[in-house]
């Protein structure tokens, strides 16, 4: 185990020598790098489309503005960047969110935005970018190959590109891009359902610390990697939380939605430390996952047995 770690931290985290050198020779000043947490639900939503369940009876009437789609805000405030991880159905108001954070004038448009995979809650809101709303000019789209492929090859994203709103880069698995002097983000590949693309995590690598990103995943012991050795490696880690366990799966057949489970996750952490089960921060919650609500049972659990729960504004120094 002990020689995984070693190979693994050194795979992931140190990349090539330039990438290294470069973000250590340009530190920004503590607080100039930040996330900044734009959402925590599931693909489709709070109140999800035809929920009549008690979990979305009062929020069709009295909708509340902190159920937005998962998404993770990139600020730089000394460079003047902002990036964006994922583009959900909700991106209009979490892009105009992450821009009244960043106290950047007349700033509209993110400097990138890097996509995990192609289901509806993690890219579909790059259709707010086309001629038809913001008929955006060149804005960086990271993706994977075979999600670059999709995009090139179908409406109406290939006329996204076409029309040079977006230009998509191609990732490597598990190859460190360098953003900025500030700023490295590396994919790791994870099992998910690909229908159209691959799925990815990602490293978030900052002057001063590190993100790992893992909205999606089938179940951690379907990985290849120990999650729980990555956890100590970084300094902030945004998991996979759809579901908090089986009761809330109903008619449904876990086998067609796979995630790990809450509680799942929590017996699997179990032996951490303090100091690194404080660096979980659960994320992507269904609609019927009532850790949603800050003041439940669930959420009050989590937050007991020493883990923490992304909220929406939530802010993480890098």
């Amino acid at each position: 185990m002990k020689q995984f770690f070693i190979l693994f931290s050194s795979l992931l985290f140190t990349g090539s020598l330039y990438h290294s050198q470069s973000l250590q020779n340009k530190e920004s000043a503590p607080g100039n790098v930040k996330i900044i947490v734009l959402g925590n639900v599931q693909d489709a939503g709070s109140p999800q489309i035809g929920c009549r369940k008690e979990c979305c009876l009062d929020l069709w009437k009295h909708p509340l503005q902190d159920r937005k789609i998962t998404s993770l805000g990139l600020i730089d405030k000394e460079l003047q960047k902002n990036y964006i991880f994922d583009a959900s159905p909700d991106f209009t108001q979490q892009l105009q969110f992450l821009m009244e954070h960043t106290a950047i004038p007349k700033k509209t448009i993110p400097d990138g935005i890097f996509i995990t995979h192609a289901h509806i809650g993690h890219y579909t809101g790059l259709m707010f970018l086309g001629k038809e709303a913001m008929n955006s000019r060149d804005i960086p789209v990271y993706t994977m190959p075979r999600l670059k492929k999709f995009f090139e090859n179908n409406g109406p994203w290939s006329q996204l590109i076409r029309l040079q709103n977006i230009v998509p880069y191609e990732m490597q698995n598990e190859t460190p891009i360098q953003v900025n002097s500030h700023l490295e983000v590396t994919p790791i590949q994870v099992p998910h359902r690909d229908e159209y693309s691959e799925t990815v995590g990602f490293i978030i690598k900052g002057p001063h610390k590190k993100a790992l990103f893992i909205p999606d995943i089938d179940k951690w012991n379907k990985w290849k990697y120990n999650i729980t050795d990555l956890i100590k490696t970084v300094d902030y880690a945004f998991l996979d939380g759809t579901f908090y366990d089986s009761e809330e799966i109903g008619y449904r057949n876990i086998e067609d939605i796979p995630h790990p489970f809450v509680v799942e996750s929590m017996e699997l952490f179990k032996s951490l430390s303090p100091e690194y089960k404080k660096r979980i921060f659960f994320i992507h919650f269904n609609h019927t996952n009532k850790i949603l609500n800050s003041e439940s049972k669930q959420s009050k659990q989590v937050i007991e047995k020493g883990f923490n729960i992304a909220r929406m504004g939530d802010e993480f120094e890098l």
